[in-house]
């Protein structure tokens, strides 16, 4: 497992695979990130669910015991576009020591105060994925959710994450996919009819299969070997795991470090009702 020390950089939009319409979106909403009756609720929602399954999923990775209470004790992770750190925080709970990084200062300030007032010991930067690769940073897992569809080059952004991932380490991907459901569900209904999200948090042409994905992932010797879907029931806001892909999905790939041949075939975590977050 990794043992360097994270290297603090600095960014600006202009030099880096940054869409600067997004940073100036997301500092405009960075006080709301924690509110979670505001703009963000969703996500508090969804973050419930996949910290459990994250929790199982990478417990089996690193042969840890999911049910401990802190499986992830002694593992580095980073997470990129940590936003106002809701997920960062939940995997530092279960005992990773964890590196948050974002483009957007607000956002950072925000996870920083939040963190502080919790007690973790997360560590937070103004950074990019592009800037760790350039000082040789490596995580025993990177966490890239939710990020992909806001940048300008995904592979070029999947590129520089993947050389972050330590030999035997796990990269998890979570994003939208390019089909016509995703635009009626995640842009039409998700932001014009029920308003959950903000007009023009999302825009379909920037959103990614999971073949394309997988794809990348794979150009970059990263193996997926988990993938599951997302869905969310727009009456009660009810959300949980499915294998459809067909909206929402991650993926779950890792850097061989010498496995034999089929070690890492693709395979599924057993989803138990426990699987579930609901939102009133």
């Amino acid at each position: 497992m990794s043992a360097i020390e994270p290297v603090a950089t600095t960014v600006t939009a202009a030099a880096a695979n940054v869409d600067a319409r997004e940073v100036a979106y997301y500092e405009a909403l960075a006080h709301t990130w924690w509110d979670r009756t505001g703009p963000f609720w969703p996500l508090h929602a969804l973050n419930a669910l996949r910290t459990e399954y994250l929790r199982r999923v990478l417990a089996r990775a690193f042969s840890r015991n999911a049910e401990e209470p802190r499986p992830l004790g002694g593992i580095s992770v980073l997470d990129v576009g940590c936003g106002g750190g809701i997920l960062s925080e939940s995997i530092a709970r279960l005992g990773a020591a964890v590196h948050g990084i974002d483009v957007v200062e607000k956002n950072v300030a925000v996870a920083r105060l939040h963190a502080r007032e919790s007690g973790l010991p997360v560590r937070y930067d103004t950074t990019t994925a592009a800037a760790l690769a350039q000082c040789d940073a490596t995580y025993d897992i990177v966490l890239n959710m939710e990020v992909v569809e806001h940048v300008p080059d995904v592979p070029s952004f999947i590129g520089d994450c993947a050389r972050l991932v330590t030999p035997g380490g796990v990269m998890v991907l979570a994003t939208i996919n390019r089909t016509f459901l995703a635009w009626l569900f995640a842009i039409v209904g998700a932001e014009y009819v029920l308003r959950w999200l903000p007009r023009g948090t999302h825009r379909w042409r920037q959103f990614v299969t999971p073949e394309e994905l997988k794809g990348i992932l794979d150009a970059n010797e990263l193996q997926t070997f988990e993938e599951i879907g997302v869905r969310v029931n727009p009456i009660n806001r009810h959300f949980a795991l499915t294998r459809a892909m067909a909206v929402n999905y991650m993926l779950v790939a890792r850097r061989p470090e010498n496995p034999p041949a089929d070690h890492w075939a693709l395979s599924h975590t057993p989803l138990p009702a426990s699987f579930d977050s609901e939102v009133h």
